[in-house]
């Protein structure tokens, strides 16, 4: 969408020039003296936010002392920058034209201001202009520039020119592999052979480029005896700080212009031997569309007082964003990080009330709270199944390993046996019913790891054959067995409730009237955790006795215990102690936190959405639950008016007219702007990080963020970490 000139008699646009275009300023004063001196009378009634959002300036206006570079790609203005060249004339010689941009016409007395206010600024600037004459008349060549002189503060020289396009090749190249998510090094040191040279993936597309005919490359490496010094780590380094730099600045700007934003978190990465948070932010652009984008790491601290500390101090000063327009947090984590991540959310709430906690789209509800549970057990249950998982992905052979027992073990159900076959090639550790998979599936998968532990035609190599012994060990311990029984009987409570959180915009309205009857059924389960518990237990020691798995306590436990000849434990009411009590007591409250009450006074808003109106047969009342939001809109007074207009014109549509049923949808429906409280309520509620991304082009943070993580070895991302941002 192509940016105007706001300036009178200027009819640039940004897609017709390579001028730089700025914003109006937001501050008042500064805001003020741009409008002043445009000299556009119906500017002057509008806001500054409003003119920032809607008004810009080309280059041609502003002194070019006032305009700097900050990169070979980007043109900045001056904090104290203000436009002072216009032209206010030139539409009087043709009197029949149609100007939309009205001059402001002055008073004599404001005209006589004006002339003395220049008068002294003109006095103060001669000695300036003086030495500036001076240094053009020892050198002639700086005004032979013409046009480019308005855009460049100094002409460049020849050896400015070469450093110029060689700095753009090599960030040409950079910002491919960062698109491409190639990483920079791409060699094992211990791959390499002693003495022998081998370039890095950087270096290769260098050479392969000279080789193709860049004169500006082949000029500056020519030269060299051996190319080890084509561009060094450090050199490296300091390209992707700035692409780093350019890049999370454009998206922040991006995300302030929008001013409405939540944040989110994903699973602790290692960087370079030092555990990382990953952030992300979610905002509506210029274009209506909801985006995920990546903004940086954050270094993790054990301290979880400290973690939120250092968590707002990042986001708020390095990163400046204002957290007012803070309206969700969602944190992704393992169970190990999940209770400090809650503390840094409740401090955050502390300060942000609206900043309302939620789960976030991208993860099962079922898979989010097991990772919250407190209990030991659970965290290694759900760390050997990754692993499981994990394992059998490394390779189609061990994937076809695992088939052909599965076909063995369902023979007389062909139909389940492919299902599982399935989904056994997918990711399925992420699923609402990852936890029920995972029973079907256990058989299976000890038979084949065992199978392939003891292998006789040595067809695995020592290590998958030692790793299967490990896993084999580590699914077949009765502890694991209880653990996921457990889980698979209490989660099944929350299943059909987190499936419909992942689903359509009315399945999520849906879902939040039924978080009662989810969190009464937990309480009758609370209420009568003894026999519950009774028949979970049975159904583990059942598939316990199938595997031929020993039943027993932990061997921690049992080394507790020793000599203790009081001690009346049994196996049963152990875990009932120490697993289904505490796992059920947990669940039931991390539902009531991420369901807050304002959580899901925002969820109710979502009968906005039209395709929810007809479900509820138009007879909605969206003005009680957007109370929490009224400040954020742009006429509030007119709210209750506004919401009937918008019922009345979907009730009375035509009959060929069908109804919009994503958030997404309705953002993008031509006449959205007519309704500016819903519009600014819907840009709100998109923006939650429960509700999920509909267009998958704009969920690209998430992706690169994975493929850099899954691509790129942990000592080579803190050189390599632009490519998760590009």
């Amino acid at each position: 969408m192509p940016n105007f000139c706001a300036a009178p008699n200027c009819t640039r646009k940004s897609t017709q020039s390579d001028l730089a275009f700025f914003r109006f300023p937001r501050d008042p004063a500064r805001c003020q003296k741009w409008v002043e001196n445009c000299r556009r009378a119906d500017l002057e009634d509008k806001t500054p936010d409003q003119l920032n959002k809607h008004y810009r300036l080309c280059a041609k206006h502003f002194e070019t002392s006032m305009i700097c570079r900050t990169s070979p790609y980007r043109t900045v203005l001056r904090d104290n920058a203000i436009p002072t060249i216009f032209d206010l004339t030139s539409h009087l010689n043709n009197p029949h034209s149609r100007h939309r941009k009205r001059i402001k016409e002055l008073s004599e007395d404001e005209i006589r201001t004006l002339k003395q206010k220049k008068i002294d600024e003109t006095s103060e600037q001669e000695p300036k202009h003086k030495e500036i004459n001076n240094s053009n008349a020892q050198n002639p060549s700086a005004e032979e520039g013409g046009e480019e002189q308005d855009e460049d503060i100094l002409p460049l020289t020849l050896e400015e020119k070469e450093n110029k396009e060689y700095l753009k090749s090599l960030f040409e190249i950079l910002i491919l592999m960062g698109k491409q998510n190639i990483p920079l090094d791409g060699h094992e040191t211990d791959e390499i052979p002693e003495g022998l040279f081998t370039p890095d993936n950087f270096q290769a597309l260098l050479e392969c480029r000279i080789n193709s005919g860049e004169e500006v490359l082949r000029k500056r490496f020519e030269t060299t005896a051996v190319n080890t010094l084509f561009c060094s780590k450090t050199q490296q380094k300091q390209m992707l700080e700035i692409c780093e730099s350019c890049i999370r600045e454009e998206t922040l700007r991006e995300v302030r212009d929008s001013h409405f934003f939540s944040i989110i978190t994903d699973d602790v990465v290692d960087i370079a031997g030092e555990e990382h948070l990953p952030v992300l932010v979610r905002f509506v652009d210029e274009s209506h569309n909801l985006r995920e984008e990546f903004v940086g790491f954050l270094p993790y601290e054990a301290d979880a007082e400290i973690l939120a500390v250092k968590f707002h101090t990042t986001i708020t000063e390095k990163w400046g964003l204002n957290m007012e327009y803070c309206r969700g947090q969602a944190y992704i984590v393992s169970s190990g990080f999940s209770s400090k991540m809650k503390v840094v959310a409740s401090r955050l709430l502390e300060k942000y009330p609206q900043a309302v906690y939620t789960l976030c789209s991208s993860c099962a509800l079922n898979m989010w709270l097991a990772k919250s549970v407190p209990v030991v057990g659970v965290s290694v249950a759900l760390g050997t199944i990754e692993e499981v998982c994990s394992f059998f992905h490394r390779s189609p052979q061990l994937l076809l390993e695992l088939d052909n027992v599965i076909s063995v073990l369902f023979q007389n159900n062909e139909e389940k046996g492919k299902e599982l076959k399935e989904i056994c090639h997918s990711q399925w550790t992420g699923r609402h019913d990852a936890f029920e998979i995972l029973v079907d599936l256990l058989q299976a998968l000890v038979l084949c790891l065992d199978g392939i532990n003891s292998d006789t035609n040595i067809r695995w190599n020592n290590c998958i054959a030692g790793r299967a012994f490990v896993l084999c060990s580590a699914v077949t311990d009765f502890d694991f067995i209880v653990t996921i029984v457990v889980l698979k009987n209490v989660l099944s409570f929350t299943r059909a409730f987190g499936k419909n959180l992942q689903g359509q915009t009315s399945d999520v309205f849906f879902a939040a009237s039924s978080l009662t009857a989810v969190l009464h059924s937990l309480n009758e389960v609370m209420e009568n955790i003894e026999v519950y518990h009774e028949f979970w237990f049975e159904e583990a020691t059942n598939l316990a006795t199938k595997l031929d798995i020993q039943m027993k306590l932990p061997g921690k436990f049992r080394r507790s215990q020793q000599g203790n000849l009081e001690s009346q434990l049994t196996s049963e009411s152990y875990y009932k102690e120490t697993l289904s009590v505490p796992t059920v007591e947990h669940i039931i409250q991390e539902l009531k936190d991420i369901f807050s009450e304002q959580h899901l006074k925002a969820l109710k808003c979502l009968s906005l959405v039209p395709s929810v109106m007809g479900q509820l047969k138009f007879n909605t009342s969206e003005e009680h639950h957007a109370d929490m939001y009224r400040s954020d809109l742009p006429n509030p007074d007119t709210l209750s008016a506004e919401l009937h207009c918008w019922r009345i014109k979907w009730k009375h549509r035509g009959k060929d007219i069908e109804l919009p049923s994503t958030i997404y949808e309705a953002l993008h429906l031509p006449d959205i702007k007519f309704f500016p409280n819903v519009y600014a309520l819907l840009k709100v509620l998109c923006i939650l990080p429960v509700m999920k991304v509909e267009n998958e082009r704009y969920e690209n943070g998430r992706k690169r963020l994975k493929a850099y993580l899954r691509n790129t070895l942990t000592d080579q991302r803190g050189l390599d970490r632009t490519s998760c941002s590009g």
